[in-house]
């Protein structure tokens, strides 16, 4: 039998913190902390929640995601994904425990053709990707115990992502138009909860892989288009209404800032350290989609 644990997550109502919550219920006790008890903006606060707490385990759930806005507001993107980074993992090393955090593709500027490596150099294209490296060279820099797991385009059944937007629009548009030369893999909230509960188990029982930066994201590839066909097939499958689809470049569709066209991650090494992979994207849309009936 393993102890049970005391886990500190932040990021109360966020698509992975919720998707954890709700996985990780029954190994210990969760203290689940929103912006009103831990402003990750605030570094005194995390520090007096942290001391509070006294958990066994920081997972840091929490981060400021919008990409765009963050090219308008570079301060406060910094401040919750580069100084509070650093400031949790300060606090972990310091109970000798350790802190889960979760980075991103955006550290990459995609343009390698290959899937990108934990040992490829990173080079952030925007402000978003720029301060999610520096919350990654933050914990580094403390050490102590610690995995950085980077993911890329994040969805779930809850909050704001491109699945739910997708949903709502295809039924409510004759034809859209989708990036078709970015990319990627689509990484349910609910795999990344899942893999995280699969790190911490084999944590527990004196299996753990060494500690570092790791990718996790599902299995395979597609683009945004690819995307888009795939839960435009299953709104036909359920006999709704299904806007056409357009696949269009980048270019067509500019943004404040500037997307990686390769945001394939190679998580290969997650699974020769920890033995812990991931489903393929598909199946766990699939899976995502079974939860919303």
């Amino acid at each position: 039998m393993t102890t049970p644990l005391k886990i500190l997550i932040t990021g109360e109502h966020g698509q992975v913190s919720r998707e954890l919550q709700q996985r990780l219920q029954n190994l210990g006790e969760l203290i689940v902390l929103g912006r009103n008890q831990l402003d990750l903006a605030n570094v005194d606060q995390i520090r007096q929640q942290v001391r509070a707490h006294r958990p066994d385990l920081i997972i840091n759930a929490a981060a400021h995601t919008a990409v765009d806005q963050a090219e308008s507001e570079p301060d406060a993107a910094f401040t919750i994904n580069a100084i509070a980074p650093g400031v949790l993992a300060e606090q972990a090393k310091a109970l000798g425990i350790p802190l889960i955090h979760y980075s991103t593709d955006y550290v990459f500027d995609g343009s390698k053709t290959a899937p990108y490596t934990e040992a490829d150099t990173p080079n952030p294209l925007g402000i978003y990707g720029q301060s999610k490296l520096a919350g990654e060279q933050a914990i580094v820099a403390v050490g102590g115990e610690y995995l950085i797991l980077r993911t890329s385009w994040v969805y779930s059944n809850h909050g704001k992502n491109f699945l739910l937007t997708l949903q709502r629009l295809l039924q409510e548009k004759p034809h859209m138009r989708i990036v078709a030369d970015q990319i990627g893999a689509p990484t349910w909230a609910g795999t990344i909860a899942n893999s995280t509960r699969a790190l911490i188990e084999r944590w527990q029982a004196g299996q753990a892989g060494d500690w570092g930066v790791y990718h996790l994201t599902g299995q395979g590839e597609t683009s945004w288009f690819g995307f888009a066909q795939a839960i435009g097939e299953h709104l036909r499958a359920e006999g709704k209404a299904c806007a056409e689809l357009e696949a269009i470049p980048s270019s067509a569709y500019p943004t404040p800032a500037k997307r990686p066209l390769n945001s394939r991650l190679d998580c290969s090494h997650l699974q020769q350290q920890w033995q812990v992979s991931q489903p393929q994207w598909h199946d766990a849309l699939r899976e995502c989609l079974a939860e919303q009936h």
